[in-house]
C-alpha cells in the first residue's frame, strides 16, 4: 500500500468525525462478556488471545501453537468492539471461534473483562474509547511483524487475506477502514450507518456516502427486525450497487449470538465468509451461492444478495 493511499484513509477517518479527541467521553460500552473461561474454538487450531506490549492498544486472538499452521498462512481479521468499547474481550467467543479456522484476529482495546481482566474497576474505566485508527494499527502491525526476522509471524501470514469486521459501533469503524486498499472483504455485524450525529454520541459520523468507499465484498450479518440496526443496515443493502454484497438476518434481535458457546451461528457464518473470500473455499462459498446455498435453504436465516456470481 503506498504512502499516499494510507493516509487518504487515515485523513477520511478524521473528516467523518471520528478522531480520538471527539469521542473521548462519547461511547457507550456493551454488556461486560461473562467470567465464563475462554473456549479454544471449534477449529483445527484450537485459539488463545493475548496482549502484546508492541501493540499496547489492542488484543491478538490467534492459533495457540503457531507451529500447528505447517505451511498455511494466517489470514488477518481486525475488528471493532460494540459501543466502540474498550473491551477487546466483550465478544471473545467469537474472536477466539475466527482464530481457531487459521486467522490472526485483532480487536482494539484491552482484555477488559472475562479471564486476564483486572480486578479494579478503576483500571477498567482508565483505558480510551476505541477509534477506527486502532483497527487500521492492527493491519499495520500484523504485516510488519510478517516481514521482521525474528517475529513469531515471520512468513506465517498472507497480506492477501485482510478483512475488516465489527459489531455495532465498532462494525461502523470497520466501514471507514474497509477503505483501505489492503482490506479484501468486510464482514460487518448488527450495524449501518446513518446521517448525521446520535445525541448520545456527538462527532460521531458514518453518513451513507461511506458506502461508496467500499472497493471489496460485503456480508452484513443482522439480528432481524428486532435488531435496533436492522432498518440502517437494510438501507445500507439497498444503496451497494457497485460491489458484491450480502445482508444475511438472523432474528435473534441486536445482541446476536456473541455470548452462545464458540460464538454461536453467526460466528459460522463469518468463518465460511472469511474462507471463502479471502482462501477462495468452495465448500464455504456454497453458504452463500446459487440458489439453493446453505443459507438459503435454513429456515433459520434469511439472506439476500447483489452482484454475486450465479454459482
Amino acid at each position: 500500500m503506498s504512502m499516499r493511499a494510507l493516509m487518504g484513509v487515515r485523513a477520511l477517518i478524521c473528516a467523518v468525525g471520528f478522531c480520538a479527541a471527539q469521542l473521548a467521553a462519547a461511547m457507550q460500552a456493551p454488556p461486560r462478556a461473562s467470567n465464563a473461561p475462554d473456549t479454544p474454538g471449534t477449529g483445527p487450531f484450537a485459539a488463545m488471545k493475548e496482549e502484546i506490549p508492541a501493540l499496547p492498544r489492542n488484543v491478538v486472538y490467534r492459533p495457540a501453537d503457531l507451529g500447528s499452521l505447517g505451511a498455511q498462512k494466517l489470514g488477518v481479521v481486525v475488528w471493532g468492539n460494540g459501543g466502540c468499547s474498550n473491551d477487546a474481550a466483550s465478544t471473545r467467543f467469537h474472536l477466539l471461534e475466527l482464530a481457531s479456522h487459521g486467522y490472526l484476529v485483532i480487536a482494539a482495546g484491552r482484555i477488559l473483562s472475562g479471564p486476564g481482566a483486572p480486578a479494579s474497576t478503576g483500571e477498567r474505566a482508565a483505558f480510551p474509547p476505541t477509534v477506527p485508527e486502532d483497527l487500521l494499527a492492527g493491519i499495520d502491525w500484523a504485516l510488519a511483524e510478517n516481514q521482521r526476522v525474528g517475529s513469531a509471524y515471520f512468513g506465517r501470514i498472507d497480506p492477501a487475506q485482510v478483512a475488516v469486521s465489527g459489531f455495532s459501533c465498532g462494525g461502523l469503524q470497520a466501514i471507514l477502514v474497509a477503505a483501505d486498499p489492503r482490506v479484501r472483504t468486510a464482514l460487518l455485524h448488527n450495524t449501518g450507518t446513518f446521517e448525521g450525529e446520535r445525541e448520545a454520541m456527538p462527532g460521531f459520523k458514518v453518513p451513507k456516502d461511506s458506502l461508496k468507499r467500499f472497493h471489496t465484498p460485503v456480508l452484513y450479518v443482522i439480528g432481524g427486525p428486532t435488531d435496533i440496526a436492522y432498518v440502517n443496515a437494510m438501507d445500507d443493502f439497498r444503496l451497494i450497487d457497485h460491489v458484491p454484497v450480502a445482508i444475511a438476518n438472523l432474528p435473534v434481535g441486536h445482541g446476536g449470538t456473541y455470548s452462545e458457546p464458540n460464538g454461536g451461528a453467526a460466528a459460522q457464518v463469518a468463518v465460511d465468509w472469511l474462507n471463502w473470500q479471502l482462501r477462495g473455499d468452495a465448500k464455504a462459498a456454497a453458504r452463500f451461492v446459487g440458489e439453493k446455498c446453505g443459507l438459503c435453504t435454513d429456515s433459520k436465516w434469511t439472506l439476500e444478495r447483489k452482484n454475486f456470481p450465479a454459482r
